[in-house]
């Protein structure tokens, strides 16, 4: 049965909403949130699966935005930062600080112009938790290692890591804990304006039924779609335009020890990451693309692969290739048109176009990840005084922490203590890797005894987490599971894709205990399909080890390489001993930053 038509649902839905919000990205999922938290009835529907496009296709930074200082936006950068700080305390688990090497190239811009940047950065923002920019010699300080000896200046600075996709999907369950009704895999057909209300037509994506419901207010944060939404499906005229910028990122083997990121000036000015990624890897990214074909398949070129290799390549001593990338992922940002001619320049800074000539519509152009919260506080405020159960309510985002996140950030390490003492059967990276997903949630996955996990499918993942997702946060697919609530995909071979299949097909066809409305039948095999065109074989990765250090790769691909020695042959002993020693080198880099 589709969710519109179960009981609960259907009984749910016959009830006016005080808003609609379209849309089940970061900005759709913070405004949702925000006005059920206020007692607004809210409903939010996505035609695909939470976060499945814009907002988890990322660089996975909360930060400022440094490079927009160059084209005057100080007021963005400054909410930026100042939100950066909010998001470290209400989200710990999720989002972390992060220090950035950025080094000097004397073709793209002076020393003192960085050096002024970053001063400027450090100091827009009030009551800086993190720790401030040091200038660094790199020839000497062991971040400077990697790179090649040409780079002898530069600078440490602060910004935040998040799991972007996580970071959605946490913000839908607070708001539906807080009386929101969430809808995936359901799209907005139609819509009829009144002058008090709008009565909208609603299509489960995958059985085609429909449904009625009625919203006083409709909140357009379809992305890529706002223009689409509402020319083609709202029939209202809009003052205000889009500009689709595509993003793309690759994934290759660690380039470097410690968890210092790096921040690449190259010389057609526009800058590109390099950053530690899920233990064993790195990402690089972004570019900046202007697009205009269907936001729904969009895919890295050759082009863009080799800019972000070249890039790292004029900076680091190990070179990369397109052959050594195992993953990549690319995104459609919806930016706001504001007519520049250069896709870099565009601007990050966000409007929101609320019309009001009958009964209320307001469109979100454009904005950032780190941004998204206080835009939601915006976009409430311009719909108080057309809405009356936001009428008096003030934000309250600003500090509620979200799901899983009620903990203060050095907390952290005693937190993964406890969840081992609770379950002493988990190594300290699953330990580690639970509550980096989930926080304190992560007491209610871990269970005493390793029995009671269930099905182990490798990359440390078992049935009760995967039950967990699809019980409480909507996942209903591989994909899902493995590339939006995390990123095992990278590390999990073919034939524990293979079971896992099988068992979300189970669950959701109810071979096991009933799942809740939001969990359906199927999956989307379409898109795991994409993700495998887009990633290499994990045992074709694995092809260049010898085979018992592969043996143990496939039972812990997250163990050290230290802890992998007493299974290595010989040459991988003297690598892990070589690597041992860069890690002492990390630390000490580390504490140097």
């Amino acid at each position: 049965m589709s969710p519109l038509n179960t009981p609960s649902h259907a009984e749910t839905l016959r009830q006016p909403f005080d808003l609609l919000v379209v849309g089940g990205g970061v900005n759709g999922c913070g405004i949702a949130r925000d006005a059920a938290g206020r007692g607004a009835r809210v409903l939010l529907v996505e035609k695909d699966d939470l976060a499945g496009h814009t907002s988890s296709a990322s660089t996975k930074l909360i930060h400022g935005g440094l490079r927009y200082l160059e084209h005057y936006a100080f007021r963005l950068v400054r909410e930026a930062l100042i939100e950066r700080e909010r998001l470290l305390a209400i989200a710990p688990h999720i989002i972390w600080p992060m220090r950035f090497v950025l080094p000097h190239s004397k073709l793209v811009r002076p020393a003192w112009m960085l050096r002024a940047g970053l001063f400027l950065y450090d100091h827009l923002c009030p009551n800086m938790t993190l720790p401030k920019t040091r200038r660094l010699n790199l020839r000497r300080n062991p971040v400077g290692a990697p790179l090649k000896d040409s780079f002898a200046l530069g600078f440490a600075y602060s910004d935040g890591w998040v799991q972007d996709s996580r970071l959605v999907v946490l913000n839908a369950m607070d708001a539906a804990a807080r009386g929101a009704t969430v809808l995936t895999h359901t799209r907005l057909v139609s819509a009829t304006r009144g002058p008090q209300t709008w009565e909208a037509v609603l299509t489960d994506t995958e059985t085609g039924e429909t449904r009625t419901v009625t919203a006083r207010a409709i909140v357009n944060a379809a992305g890529p779609w706002v223009a689409e939404l509402l020319a083609d499906r709202l029939h209202v005229p809009s003052r205000s335009a889009v500009r689709l910028i595509k993003g793309s990122h690759i994934v290759v083997p660690r380039l470097f020890d410690g968890q210092q990121a790096y921040i690449l000036q190259n010389p057609d000015k526009r800058i590109a990451f390099v950053i530690p990624y899920e233990t064993t890897f790195t990402l690089i990214g972004t570019t900046d693309v202007p697009y205009e074909q269907d936001p729904d398949h969009v895919e890295i070129t050759a082009e863009e692969t080799r800019y972000l290799c070249d890039s790292v390549n004029r900076y680091f001593d190990r070179q990369v290739s397109p052959d050594d990338v195992v993953w990549s992922y690319a995104g459609v940002r919806p930016l706001y048109d504001d007519h520049s001619g250069d896709a870099s320049a565009v601007t990050r800074d966000y409007v929101l176009d609320l019309d009001t000539e009958a009964a209320p519509i307001l469109s979100v152009f454009g904005g950032k990840i780190t941004t998204f919260r206080k835009l939601a506080e915006h976009a409430l405020e311009k719909l108080q005084p057309h809405v009356a159960a936001l009428a008096g309510k003030p934000g309250w985002t600003d500090t509620q922490p979200l799901p899983g996140g009620a903990f203060a950030r050095d907390e952290f390490k005693a937190l993964v203590r406890r969840l081992q003492d609770q379950a002493p059967h988990l190594d300290t990276y699953t330990a580690w890797r639970l509550v980096r997903n989930y926080g304190t949630r992560a007491f209610a996955i871990a269970t005493p005894d390793a029995q009671d996990m269930g099905e182990r499918f490798g990359a440390t993942l078992t049935a009760r987490e995967v039950d967990y997702l699809l019980e409480h946060e909507w996942a209903r697919s591989v994909e899902d599971v493995l590339w939006r609530r995390s990123r095992l995909g990278l590390s999990m071979p073919d034939e524990a894709v293979a079971r896992l299949r099988s068992h979300i097909a189970g669950r959701l066809a109810g071979s096991s205990p009933a799942q809740p409305v939001s969990t359906r039948q199927g999956w989307d095999a379409s898109s795991f399909r994409l993700e495998k065109k887009n990633r290499k074989s994990f045992a074709t990765w694995l092809r260049r080890f010898p085979a018992r250090f592969r043996d143990q790769m496939i039972a812990n691909p997250f163990a050290s390489r230290a802890d992998r020695q007493e299974a290595a042959p010989h040459d991988v002993k003297r690598q892990a001993n070589e690597s041992l020693q860069d890690k002492k080198t990390a630390r000490t880099a580390h504490n140097s930053l």
